[in-house]
């Protein structure tokens, strides 16, 4: 029973405390101010694990990534939507982008390779909470976001000269 009123009154304790600490505003919620390890250790596992939860829908069917109109299309909403943010071959990352949010935003020429297509899907169509990354699903079908995965799964080994041909080859397109 002892050990129970012990277990008890410090769980009372954690909570109170937690309420304490966040009504407080002590904690740094500013773009500039880093994360503590563990708390970004905590963030990240977090995610990770989320991604890889959800994006394992077994409804969730993956066309053929390697489809040249299905990368085509991709790289039009790529180049429009996500290349600001996320850089392209030759293209850096915008200035405001790089300095302005907290956490920056992957590099997707290396970050793709952290991912599996239907984890890349899932991320494109429902966003990520507390990073700008954006749920494209509330304004695109599936088919396109499928092609801007299609398109994502090409940049790491796409060169700037590949993508800048893309990029004439696709002049004036813009997205539907």
């Amino acid at each position: 029973m002892k050990y129970l009123i012990g277990a008890a009154s410090l769980l009372v304790i954690l909570i109170v405390g937690s309420f304490i600490f966040i009504y407080s505003g002590i904690y740094n919620m500013s773009a500039t101010a880093h994360h503590s390890k563990l708390t970004l250790w905590m963030i990240n596992t977090l995610r990770d694990n989320s991604i890889k939860y959800y994006a394992t829908d077994s409804n969730l069917k993956t066309p053929d990534l390697s489809d040249s109109s299905l990368i085509k299309i991709g790289f039009v909403h790529y180049r429009e939507m996500c290349a600001g943010c996320h850089g392209a071959p030759g293209i850096e990352q915008s200035e405001i982008i790089v300095k302005g949010l907290y956490p920056h935003p992957p590099k997707l020429t290396r970050a793709v390779k952290d991912w599996t297509p239907r984890q890349l899907f899932w991320i494109t169509k429902y966003g990520l909470k507390m990073t700008g990354m954006p749920a494209f699903g509330t304004t695109h079908s599936d088919d396109m976001i499928w092609a801007m995965v299609a398109f994502a799964e090409k940049l790491p080994t796409m060169t700037k000269e590949q993508y800048q041909i893309l990029d004439n080859k696709t002049k004036g397109e813009s997205v539907k």
